[in-house]
């Protein structure tokens, strides 16, 4: 018999044949990293055990995606072949979106809170309208990184060599909007609808006092800024004598806010054009990609710990986890 860790096995059992590096077979390493990836490790251990009678411990699975995961950026970063996901291209002039945002995750270092960042690329095509709210994206790249723009952008920017016409989509974070000028000036920039929208909100909630004026209000200019009209709204709020201080200084950051990103707001165009306004797909890609595995209670993350589950995640998500089959087998 041979023991490692918490994993009991016979030498001759099948899940311990063809390799030395941690005592697991290929298949089994690769459930490791499949089962590390979707729940924590605990619970992938107690998986495990449950479908294939097998006491692996928590910190053996970790162990193995850690390694596994941790491959994953030098390959992208050396422009490996076959390495970088990508997305079907059936009309090279069709739109390609690209949204971005970041999460803060709480670290054991310092026991701070550090910035995770997300970027998902799809196709125009690949939005389905399901009913009048609701809308489903078939397919989707997903590009996260642990640390700074100037790592992250390095990275997303290796999975957008393949499509041509480019849509990118965000708030108003200046760092999206500086890296669309400098690489891709000839992309369209939108800015999302709603945080425009919130601008408005934060400005109605500290200049009126009756709830059903201030909901008409935020509505009416709703409907003008909809309509292209975005130096009408910034006149139409200019005229506003501020009633306190708190509004006066919403009423800055919303004309500040909209002169600096009038370009990016021609909502009636884009609608006209068929494209999105709203950078939704992005902020539900935290929830489904990160946050379901990343921000559990309790759980706290070194950078290396969260950007091998991150980088595993984004593979299983984007529909290529036949790469990190290739990276287990390659071993």
């Amino acid at each position: 018999m041979t023991s490692f860790g918490q994993l009991t096995l016979s030498k001759n059992h099948v899940l311990c044949q063809g390799t030395k590096r941690f005592a697991l077979s290929e298949r089994l390493r690769e459930l490791c990293c499949l089962l590390g990836q979707g729940s924590v490790y605990e619970q992938a251990s107690e998986t495990l055990e449950e479908l294939l009678r097998l006491d692996l411990s928590g910190m053996q699975i970790q162990r193995v995606c850690m390694h596994y995961g941790s491959l994953v950026g030098p390959l992208v970063s050396a422009d490996a072949e076959g390495a970088i996901p990508s997305l079907e291209i059936t009309d090279e002039q069709a739109p390609t979106y690209v949204m971005m945002d970041g999460m803060m995750l709480p670290t054991r270092e310092e026991k701070s809170w550090k910035e995770i960042k997300l970027g998902r690329i799809f196709q125009h095509q690949d939005v389905v309208q399901l009913s009048a709210k609701r809308r489903q994206i078939r397919q989707s790249v997903y590009v996260s990184h642990f640390g700074s723009v100037d790592q992250f952008f390095p990275k997303l920017e290796r999975h957008l060599v393949p499509y041509q016409k480019k849509v990118i989509l965000g708030d108003g974070a200046p760092w999206i909007w500086r890296w669309a000028e400098d690489n891709f000036p000839g992309a369209r920039q939108i800015l999302d609808f709603y945080h425009a929208k919130e601008k408005l909100v934060l400005f109605a909630k500290h200049q009126f006092r009756v709830d059903e004026k201030r909901k008409a209000w935020v509505a009416g200019q709703c409907e003008v800024l909809s309509a292209n009209r975005v130096h009408e709204v910034v006149d139409n709020v200019s005229c506003l004598r501020a009633r306190n201080h708190e509004a006066r200084e919403a009423k800055a950051k919303l004309l500040s806010y909209y002169e600096e990103h009038e370009d990016r707001m021609q909502y009636k165009t884009y609608r006209d054009e068929g494209l999105l306004i709203g950078s939704g797909p992005v902020e539900a890609a935290h929830r489904s990609v990160l946050q379901q595995r990343l921000k559990l209670s309790g759980q706290r993350w070194t950078v290396d710990g969260a950007q091998a589950i991150a980088d595993l995640r984004c593979y299983r998500k984007s529909g290529a986890w036949s790469t990190i089959q290739q990276l287990v087998a390659a071993a």
